[in-house]
């Protein structure tokens, strides 16, 4: 995907990194400084749990969040939606109401995952 690529909403995107810890970085850095101080800790900690456990599963985890985030923040008129709706479901009282924002919520994650390379489980 080009730089020049549209997400259907109309915005202009950066392409969507690989799943490294070191390009996502390099994304979140452009697309939403403000996160790096939170990758960074959650890094670290994930390192920390992947020595401890002796297991690659937190780094996994990490990298899939993270990617995710990215493939959200690479479409700024998506990721606004999906702050407004989790806003929205937050203060609703009706039942319908947030059963329709979730299923908004939840249309917006499977593109995002989809473009990150993350499959999610049935029922999630």
């Amino acid at each position: 995907m080009s730089t020049a690529a549209q997400s259907g909403l109309g915005d202009s995107v950066a392409p969507q990194p690989a799943s490294t810890p070191e390009d996502l970085r390099a994304a979140i850095a452009q697309l939403a400084p403000d996160a790096l101080p939170t990758f960074d800790a959650e890094r670290s900690a994930a390192l920390q749990q992947a020595r401890e456990q002796v297991s690659a599963a937190p780094m996994r985890r990490f990298v899939g969040q993270w990617a995710v985030y990215v493939a959200l923040e690479r479409h700024p008129e998506r990721a606004a939606a999906l702050r407004s709706l989790e806003t929205r479901a937050a203060a609703t009282e009706n039942l319908e109401e947030a059963r329709a924002i979730a299923s908004k919520i939840g249309r917006i994650l499977d593109m995002a995952c989809a473009e990150a390379g993350i499959e999610r489980a049935e029922g999630v």
